[in-house]
């Protein structure tokens, strides 16, 4: 077992009254990568760092498998962290630098070699055993400083950020990379990001932060799908939720939501914004409690053809996003900005008036005062 539980975790730095982290409650389970996600400054890699132990939390406990590593240094601690830099030593080969850790341990030499080797193999690194830092390329020094964390067989793997610095090609092959290892290597990993496409790839669980306060807990579906709240809603998903606002109507036993230029009824039976999501009650069937709320739908779930019940919304394209395969349209329209993606073949051009028809099954509701899924 080697699960990571943070209990009551608040940190503020000297000099500022505002704490970075104010209360954090967050468990890990053994074998699980745990993505940390949010906007620059959401606390993150404050989070990680304390983990580590590089950071001192001002308040709560940390526990790594059970012991308590509050007031541990680092190398005590039993895990090994990848950073965004690399972190590798210039004047040591790729083996040395490697083999670091393991010498400090006074590891027999035998066996450092026969774990430098056999990780260099896995990573594709063997032919590079005998180069320095210099003579490598970014991703190649990334294997490298992933290398030197695998290598220690820890408890806790923790990344920061460590594919900021790729091109985007290598990005998508380090991503495979690192969720090859944690696959292979039955290990309990955080991994800090502040990039979706990271988060929903490699994780069994997001953590979504805002300003140091969990907004929400879940599996990738669990995010994209049931978000707890406009910030999470608008996180995740490339291009970003449309949002449009909305007043609650009646007519008889039936509830709408009316906005300009569309009427969206609000069916009894479950759609993506019925149900639960993690730290969700489900809501009971019946009337919605909110009266002005906002009418969340994802650019892809937006269609160019008309579909039997689908609600209709006229819209003027102002521009367009060729993606290869597809097009993202930005449109005007009474309801306000709205952005669609659709196959690259039929997409309108700039200047034209279409209709986009909204399936009433595919729409999530926000309390427009408080945000928060209804």
């Amino acid at each position: 077992m080697s699960d990571v539980e943070l209990t009551g975790i608040r940190k503020i730095y000297d000099g500022v009254t505002r704490p970075v982290i104010p209360d954090l409650d967050l468990l890990i389970p053994t074998r699980k990568m745990a993505v940390l996600v949010g906007p620059s400054g959401c606390g993150k890699s404050t989070t990680l760092r304390m983990v580590a132990g590089l950071e001192e939390p001002t308040a709560g406990r940390i526990k790594i498998d059970g012991r308590d590593v509050t007031n541990l240094p680092p190398a005590e601690r039993d895990i090994a962290m990848v950073f965004q830099s690399y972190a590798l030593y210039p004047h040591m080969t790729v083996f040395e630098n490697m083999a670091f850790g393991l010498r400090i341990k006074h590891l027999p030499e035998a066996e450092i070699k026969k774990r430098v080797e056999a990780t260099a193999d896995s990573l594709g690194l063997s032919p590079y055993l005998e180069r320095r830092p210099k003579a490598l390329s970014g991703g190649q020094r990334q294997r490298v400083a992933i290398g030197r964390a695998v290598v220690r067989q820890p408890k806790v793997f923790l990344f920061d950020e460590p594919l900021s610095n790729l091109d985007a090609k290598l990005r998508g092959e380090m991503r495979r990379e690192i969720a090859r290892i944690h696959r292979e290597s039955n290990s309990t990993s955080m991994y800090v990001t502040h990039d979706q496409i990271e988060a929903m790839t490699l994780a069994d669980q997001i953590v979504v932060l805002k300003d140091g306060v969990v907004q929400q807990i879940g599996s990738p579906v669990d995010i994209y799908e049931k978000p707890a709240n406009r910030f999470v809603a608008g996180f995740f998903g490339t291009p970003s939720m449309n949002f449009l606002t909305a007043d609650v109507a009646h007519t008889g036993a039936t509830q709408s939501a009316r906005g300009p230029g569309f009427d969206i009824p609000l069916s009894s039976s479950d759609g993506p914004y019925r149900g639960t999501a993690p730290g969700i009650d489900r809501r009971p069937e019946g009337p919605l409690d909110a009266t002005k709320i906002l009418v969340g739908i994802r650019p892809e779930r937006l269609s160019l053809a008309a579909r039997g019940d689908h609600v209709s919304l006229s819209g003027e394209v102002a521009m367009r996003e060729v993606l290869g395969a597809e097009v993202v349209l930005h449109l005007e329209s009474a309801a306000g900005p709205l952005t669609i993606r659709t196959e690259a073949g039929s997409a309108p051009r700039p200047g034209d008036t279409v209709q986009v028809y909204i399936d009433p099954q595919m729409v999530h509701l926000f309390d427009r005062a408080t945000e928060m899924r209804l």
